[in-house]
């Protein structure tokens, strides 16, 4: 298992690195940025590279940018991390709407619990927000979406994040969902989910909180789609549930997170 993650965390390095266009020029050059200094990480465990959480940083163009900005995890069963099919590619797309996208890598069972997970989430989003104006961000504009593991993650960050670790907006794909009992739904950030009825367990639990949320009086957006299976990460070019990306790009326009939306 050590040897699969350092391969994934290897893997993770390698999107730090210079993109090209249809020419051949290059592009912004992303690059990683750790979440707290080195021997200063609260809960590590050691001082490896699987103890040090950090963000990779995926910038638009000058000319795009819009202000906004998304930190995203990828899923995973949190020993691992698809940092390909839910993190570069979603972070390509949201870089073409003039978004500044943020790779989380966050710390893996069975070294760390979901305490930690939620520490280093809820820190990638006061990092991202700290350093607003440097990035010329607008720090009310700032989302979480996650993957599987990484849509349970954001979940909990919606639920506890308070003041700068609070993210705008969630999205959550093909994850549990489902309230905690007891649990106030009210001033929960707009949430948009997402899954495929034939993953039942991510497809029950999306519809059941987008019920408490909207019983709740939070915002909330629910797609099912009546075909597929759990993973399909970016699914572009997908026939089933390609087009999710632009679902969620109306979402964002709706809720005032892009250009284009409310009238």
């Amino acid at each position: 298992m050590q040897i699969l993650v350092a391969a994934l965390l290897s893997a993770s390095l390698a999107l730090a690195a210079s993109r090209t266009d249809a020419a051949g020029e290059q592009l912004i050059t992303n690059y990683n940025i750790p979440l707290w200094e080195p021997g200063k990480v609260p809960l590590a465990q050691g001082n490896g590279p699987l103890d040090a959480p950090f963000l990779t940083v995926f910038m638009p163009p000058e000319g795009k940018r819009n202000g906004g900005s998304v930190v995203i995890a990828p899923g995973g069963s949190n020993i691992m991390l698809m940092y390909g099919a839910e993190g570069m590619n979603i972070a390509e797309r949201y870089n073409d709407w003039g978004v500044a996208a943020f790779v989380l890598t966050y710390r893996l069972a069975p070294r760390y619990n979901d305490d930690v997970r939620i520490a280093d989430a809820k820190r990638a989003i006061e990092l991202v927000r700290s350093r607003a104006a440097e990035w010329k961000l607008d720090p009310h504009k700032l989302g979480f979406i996650g993957f599987s593991a990484g849509s349970s993650l954001a979940r909990l960050v919606g639920a506890h994040g308070e003041g700068a670790s609070r993210p705008d907006y969630l999205g959550l794909v093909y994850g549990p969902g489902r309230a905690t009992p007891g649990e106030s739904l009210k001033d929960f950030p707009p949430t948009f989910l997402l899954s495929a009825a034939h993953d039942p367990g991510a497809a029950y639990g999306s519809a059941q909180l987008w019920t408490d949320l909207t019983r709740a009086g939070a915002t909330a957006e629910l797609h099912i789609y009546q075909k597929g299976h759990h993973g399909f990460g970016d699914a572009y070019g997908n026939p089933i549930y390609g087009d999710w990306m632009g679902r969620l790009q109306n979402f964002l326009r709706q809720g005032g997170f892009l250009p284009g939306g409310k009238q």
